[in-house]
């Protein structure tokens, strides 16, 4: 068993300083909001990912694009990415794993010979419009833990978070105001 030396220091007196310190921390993780959306998202998105990752072999940025053109039909691979929030990276792969997997198909786009023209193969529709009820059967049940009076409130500001994200990320602002 460690004793406390009478400085205070040591094993023990590491522990009760670092317990001080992070009741006094300015910054706490867990109720920055920030990383409270991020831990939801995170969350939200491996529960849903256990309806189509086992069952379609494809992981979140796969079932991104494949909804997205499920969504819209034909896009190039720019607009799914902006669509679906992606980098253009992730895309890509996505793009070619489904493409591999023969679930989308891509076409040059004639009035633009440098890009391709993305849509779902008669499997990939398949796909999409057999995994389109489990999904939406997850997002009823997920809504459902806001009382029903809330939901109107918590879409509102669902809506004002993203909008005041993409605000601050597109004009680099922070936050603080200049003095």
């Amino acid at each position: 068993m460690a004793i406390q030396s009478k400085t205070g220091h040591g094993p023990a007196g590491d522990h009760d300083d670092q317990a001080r310190a992070a009741g006094d921390a300015p910054l706490k993780l867990e109720e920055f909001l920030p990383y409270q959306l991020n831990v939801a998202a995170s969350l939200v998105s491996q529960a849903l990912s256990r309806l189509y990752a086992q069952r379609y072999g494809i992981g979140v940025p796969e079932w991104r694009v494949l909804v997205t053109l499920g969504q819209f039909g034909v896009m190039t691979g720019k607009a799914v990415g902006a669509h679906s929030h992606m980098h253009k990276t992730k895309v890509s792969r996505a793009v070619a794993h489904l493409e591999k997997r023969k679930l989308i198909q891509r076409r040059v786009n004639k009035d633009d010979l440098r890009e391709s023209l993305l849509s779902l193969t008669s499997e990939g529709r398949a796909i999409y419009e057999d995994l389109t009820p489990g999904a939406l059967a997850f997002s009823r049940h997920l809504i459902e833990a806001i009382d029903p009076a809330d939901r109107a409130a918590f879409a509102r500001s669902l809506d004002q978070l993203t909008k005041r994200s993409m605000t601050l990320a597109d004009n680099g602002e922070t936050g603080e105001q200049d003095d």
